[in-house]
Parts: structure tokens; sequence; C-alpha cells
């Protein structure tokens, strides 16, 4: 087989994680599997403990041909909206692979643009092995950082809930408004900012 040859063949399994939370990025990853991988237990993250994520993802990082991160900060969601936010994080993660893609097979509805032919496979994560891969190591990386995130701001308890809008989040954020990561654009962040600057200007 010719270099074209196997460069033609490489797919990539693209998927994100962090849509719905009030604070930190949304992260996607791409994930190119060798031809005809398995691995038990793969499938969509969210079906996972933690402790069981935390062991695919090692296996699957060491497994896979080239995988990669890609993320858009909260200033990025803030000005581009959570749904241009995270087609720009899957770009970036397809784009950062070692081995560029021919083919990206997304988790969704929607596909991000680039050198690439891409479709879109709706659930995803749980039937198609390189989404589901990485679903498991964008949730992974996602969870590691927002506890990176709860050291320089402890009192919002994002070692817990990874930003998701818990009522402890909430509480929290209504108590001491927003922090530099909370997405001023999504409406508990911007209430709870709104009423700070209420009470300071009072």
């Amino acid at each position: 087989m010719s270099d074209l040859e196997a460069a033609q063949r490489y797919v990539a399994g693209v998927d994100e994680v962090g849509r719905g939370p009030l604070a930190g990025p949304v992260v996607a990853a791409a994930v190119i599997l060798p031809e005809g991988y398995t691995c038990p237990g793969l499938t969509d993250s969210k079906k996972l403990s933690a402790k069981r994520r935390e062991t695919l993802d090692v296996q699957i990082r060491a497994d896979a041909l080239a995988w990669s991160l890609g993320r858009a900060e909260a200033a990025e969601i803030d000005e581009l909206n959570i749904h241009h936010a995270t087609l720009l994080a899957m770009q970036r993660a397809a784009a950062g692979l070692a081995i560029a893609p021919a083919h990206l097979l997304v988790d969704g509805r929607f596909t991000p643009q680039g050198p690439w032919t891409a479709e879109a496979i709706a659930g995803g994560d749980g039937s198609v092995a390189a989404i589901s891969a990485a679903s498991i190591v964008a949730k992974v990386a996602r969870d590691g950082w927002l506890r990176d995130l709860h050291h320089d701001y402890p009192d919002y308890g994002f070692d817990r809930h990874s930003g998701y809008p818990t009522v402890a989040h909430r509480e929290a954020l209504e108590r001491l408004g927003p922090c530099p990561q909370h997405r001023r654009s999504f409406g508990p962040v911007a209430r709870a900012l709104a009423a700070r600057e209420q009470e300071m200007g009072a």
C-alpha cells in the first residue's frame, strides 16, 4: 500500500463534552484507532463511571494511532455562542492530530469544517468505537481541567460538578458572583453578574 493510499484510509472519531456547564471550556477530542480495533467496555463516556473512564482513557491514548484535544474557552463561547464554539473545538482537535485524517465521524448533527470529509452520526458516541473513544478522552481531560480550576476557585465546587448547573453551583454563583471562567452569555451567570453589579452600585 502506498503512503497516499494509507493516508486516504485514516478516519477519526470526534466528540465533545461541556456544552451545558456554566463555566470552563467546551472540549473536543479526535481519535484515530487502528483498523478493526476492539476494546471491552468502550462506549459513550456518560455511561461509564469516572474510574472506568480514566482506565479506558489511558488505554485509548496508548493504543490509538493518533489522538488530539481541542478546546474553546469561556470567552470564545461568549463571543461565538456554544454551537459555533463547539465546532471550533472539534476543528482544533481534528487539525491537531499527528496523522491528518481523510474523514471524520462526528457525534451529533453537525460537523466542523476543514480539509476532510465528515459525517455526523446521531448517537455515535455509543455505537462507533472511534467516537466512543473520543468521548472518553474529552470527558477525562475536561474533568481534569475543572479539578485544576477548583484549586484557583475552591468555593464554587468545580471538582464536584465540573461546571454544570447543580443546585450547589447555582447557590455559589448567586453568593459569590461569577469567576473569570464563568460563561457570561449563559442565563444564570448573566443574572448573577447583574445582581452583583446592582449590589455594588447600590
